[in-house]
This record gives C-alpha cells, structure tokens and sequence, in this order.
C-alpha cells in the first residue's frame, strides 16, 4: 500500500501541520488528508511545494509499504 510519510517528516523537523498551512498555498483540506493518510490523488502540485519547504525527495513523503496480509502470507509459504 501507498504511505504518506508527512507526520514522520514534520516531526525528525519539530514542525506541525499549522506551519506548513502558514508558510505554503496548499489547501488546508490537502495537508490535513496527506497528514492522516487519508488520500485516495496525489496532488503533484502540493508534494513539490511540500518537498522544496522540507527539502526532502517525494520518495520521501510518499511510501510503499507492504500490506500486513502479503507479510502474512509470505511468512507461511514454506520454502
């Protein structure tokens, strides 16, 4: 599944989600569904402005992790 990293990011930088909304035009809505995960687009525009504020990558902010169930599962197939 696809994470978004930005409580991580904004934590290690002793920032919130009230500074970002300060500092950049990304929609208040945005910030606040990429903060909880809660998104089902990336908007491309807001991920850029994000990386160049936290001068990170987008590999950064944006995650695969595998999901409990493929961790599962290969765990029970024998070898």
């Amino acid at each position: 599944m696809i994470k978004i990293n930005l409580p991580v990011l904004l934590a290690q930088r002793g920032l919130k989600v009230a500074d970002i909304d300060r500092d950049l035009d990304i929609s208040r809505s945005t910030l606040y569904r990429l903060y909880n995960n809660d998104v089902i687009k990336i908007d491309i525009d807001a991920i850029d402005k994000l990386c160049k504020y936290l001068d990170c990558a987008p590999g950064d902010i944006i995650l695969y992790v595998d999901d409990d169930e493929s961790q599962h599962n290969k765990k029970e197939q024998p070898y």
